[in-house]
Formats: C-alpha cells, structure tokens, sequence
C-alpha cells in the first residue's frame, strides 16, 4: 500500500503528464529496494545479534516483538512486516525476518571499557532473548570502537580472543580495522572487534551489517555440511548398485535378447525402480538444503567483496581464514549434491535403456503370439471348410432320403415313377443347391463381421 506521500506525488506527476496506467505492485516493488536500510552508528558501540532458524512460518515471532514493545509503551510492527526498527531507551531493536530465519540485533551506544563485559543484550529485559521462537544458530557480540579509543594491545586481544584463531584486517582503504577468532566463548557468542579509523555514521552501520551478516550466512551456509557427510555412505551404496544394475544389463544385451527370460529382466527393471526412488526421495528431501547453502555462500563472498580486506602486519583476512575452512566444506556440498543429481540422471537413462529393451522383448513375444494366433486362425478355416463340405453332403444325403419318401408315396398312390430314378436325379440338383446356400450364408456372416 503506498504512502500519502507517494500518493501525493503520483497524483502531481498524473497531472503534469506523467503514468496514467500503473501496475498494481509498482510502489511495492520500488519499496522493497529500501526494505532494509541500514542502522546510523557512531562510535562508540555495542552490538548482539541473533539469528534464529524458524522454517517459513510465523511460529510466534511477532507475538514476542508485541511482548516487548508492550513492555517499553511502543506500537508493535505490522504483522506483514519483515523489518521492524525501533527506539527502546537503553538500546535500539533492529529485527529482520528472511526465508526460513529471523534475525534480532540489538543496539546500545555509549562508551564503554571492556568490549564484551556488559554486552548489548544485556539490557533486554530479563528472559525476553531466552524466549526468542526457533533454535538459535547464530549469536555475535560486536564492540565498534572510536578511532581516539587506544588500539588494543597483544594482552588484550588474547584475553578477548583465541589467539591462535585471532584474524585481523583494515577496512574499506584503512576505514577500519577488524579482529575476530570466529569461536564462540564460554558465553555461548563470537566477537567481533572493530575500530572505526575514518567512517561516517551511515559507512560505520554498513560496515557493521556486512560484519554480522557474515558471520550469520557461513553458519546457514554450513547447514548443508552434516547432511553432506550422512548422504555420502549411501549414495556410496547405491552408486554401486546402479553400476552392478547396469553392468548386468550390458551382459544381457551382449547375450542377445532371446537368450534372456523376461522375468530376469522384470526383476532388474523392478530393483532399478527401487534405486531411481531413493535417489529421487533424497533428492527432494534436500534439494532445498543443498540450494540454499549454495545462496549464503555467495552472500557471504558478496559482503567480504564489500568489505574491501587489506592484509594487517602477519594476520590472515577473515577472507582467507573463510577461503581455507569454509570453501573446503561447501566444495563437499556441492560435490554431494552434483553427485545426488548425477545418479538420478544415471539412474533414468539405465531405467529408460531397460525398459525399452523389455519392451521390445514384448513385442516380440507379442508378434510371436499374433503370428501364432495366426497360423491357429488358418487352421481353424481349412477345418471349417472340410466340416462344411461333410455338412453339404450330410444335409443332402438327408434332402434325397426325403425326395426318396416323397417318391415311394406317389408310387404308392398309383403313380407311374420309379424312386430309384427321382433319387438320382435329384442327388446333383440337391448338392448343388445345398453348397450353394451354405456358401451365401458364409459370405453374409463374413459381410457383418
């Protein structure tokens, strides 16, 4: 729905000429560009963010926004909205729903001594982040440090960090510097450290989404992993199978199809089936995983392409530490899933390869078996043409018998005719008219059918 603003401004621009006929979801769309700006941020700061996967469904979300805005006296977001923003007092609430999880990010400015002592979080009110809905896949403490605040030294940063995983670099031309090991600590979080060198409040709120979306997405993206390592036994299990299938298959075709019985191949046929649904309903079981996993990835490329990494004294990048672990991990996905969709093509070339030599082991038997029905049928017609020439005879052996009764009484009755020579007379004539009706009753039956 557009605002009165925009409504104000279609109708001047109507009037001065301007579109006539517009699309129902123009302004929809054009908004939709500026659905998720960035937060102001001026150093000094804290940051936590949540990231929790729910699925596609609500499943409370907007219930708990309403109990805490409640809490503070403020209007709670519409129960359509995706990105909700507000002012709480003690901290700023930035809450964004995607595909299937929602991430909070809680704001607190001001100064501060210890980066992670008292993180942002801290100031919600007691038990509302335990209560978030969905399970909690991403948990990020973030410190944005002013550029006169002194720069960490050695102890410091091991006591912030594990310092074996400790990875730092400079920002967007020397804008910033980063540190993080990528862990979680004893409080269930990763840190994140960043110094602001020269940054604007809208540049430093950039800077600081792009950190925490990467921290967010390699966690998503990594989903597809333990998916990964449990289908590759059994895709190991029935890549042999199909290859015993179709080797099995060859054997048959270089014995020649009627050396084969039809049941070994209805067998195979019938095992191949078996394969090609197992294959199918691990395909469709996570597809979704593998696809998604392969998004966040390249988000996560996306935002480090953003950042603009340079190399800060012997530190690896957040770039090559995620090249080094996370590129290996997501190279077995994707190896997995290629492998998964691989085996479904093979799986339907040999079912299609087998069926159609079935079918063509079927046609035969069939052309056989019309051969044969064939060969019954002329049978049946030389037998039915010998038994209607006994029945011509039969019927006129009876036909002279009756002339012959006939006969035998004019004879009787004074008659001057010899039976003997009215028998014999009528023997061709009766023949003849018998065969001759037989032979039009076969042909009108033969006529309708």
């Amino acid at each position: 729905m557009r605002s009165e603003h925009d409504a104000a401004r279609a109708a001047a621009t109507l009037g001065a000429g301007g579109v006539a006929h517009e699309h129902p979801q123009r302004y929809a769309l054009t908004n939709e560009l500026h659905a998720r700006p960035f937060e102001q941020l001026s150093p000094p700061a804290r940051l936590s963010m949540h990231a929790n996967l729910i699925g596609e469904h609500d499943d409370g979300i907007h219930d708990h926004l309403e109990d805490i805005c409640a809490r503070f006296g403020l209007d709670p977001p519409a129960r359509n909205k995706n990105q909700f923003s507000a002012d709480f007092g003690p901290f700023r609430l930035r809450f964004e729903r995607h595909t299937e999880f929602a991430s909070y990010t809680i704001i607190r400015l001001g100064a501060f001594d210890d980066p992670f002592a008292v993180p942002a979080a801290g100031y919600l009110p007691e038990g509302w982040l335990d209560a978030m809905p969905g399970e909690s896949l991403v948990a990020t403490h973030l410190a944005l440090m002013p550029a006169q605040q002194t720069r960490p030294d050695a102890d410091a940063l091991t006591e912030w960090f594990m310092p074996e995983s400790l990875v730092s670099s400079l920002l967007s031309d020397d804008a910033a510097q980063v540190w993080t090991d990528l862990r979680i600590h004893p409080d269930g979080h990763n840190r994140i450290l960043v110094q602001a060198h020269d940054m604007p409040a809208h540049k430093a709120g950039r800077m600081v989404q792009w950190l925490l979306e990467i921290a967010a997405y390699r966690n998503f993206a990594l989903l597809a992993l333990p998916i990964a390592r449990q289908l590759s036994p059994r895709l190991s299990r029935i890549d042999v199978g199909l290859a015993e299938l179709t080797a099995e298959m060859a054997a048959l075709a270089d014995g020649g199809v009627n050396d084969v019985p039809a049941s070994r191949e209805s067998e195979l046929l019938e095992h191949l089936m078996q394969l090609s649904s197992e294959i199918e309903r691990l395909n469709s079981g996570h597809y979704y995983r593998f696809a998604a996993s392969r998004a966040y990835f390249a988000l996560v490329w996306a935002r480090l392409d953003e950042l603009r990494e340079i190399h800060y004294d012997d530190y690896q990048t957040i770039g090559e530490f995620l090249r080094r672990r996370l590129t290996p991990a997501m190279r077995t996905c994707e190896s997995v899933s290629e492998r998964l969709m691989a085996l479904s093509e093979r799986a339907t070339r040999a079912a299609n390869l087998l069926q159609t030599r079935v079918d063509f082991f079927l046609k035969r038997q069939n052309q056989g078996l019309l051969n044969s029905m064939d060969r019954r049928a002329n049978l049946q017609l030389r037998l039915q043409q010998t038994v209607e020439g006994l029945s011509v005879v039969a019927i006129s052996y009876y036909a002279v018998g009756l002339v012959g009764y006939a006969a035998k009484g004019l004879h009787s009755a004074g008659v001057g005719v010899s039976v003997t020579l009215v028998q014999g007379v009528a023997v061709p004539v009766i023949v003849l008219m018998v065969g001759w009706g037989l032979h039009r009753l076969r042909g009108r039956i033969e006529k309708n059918a």
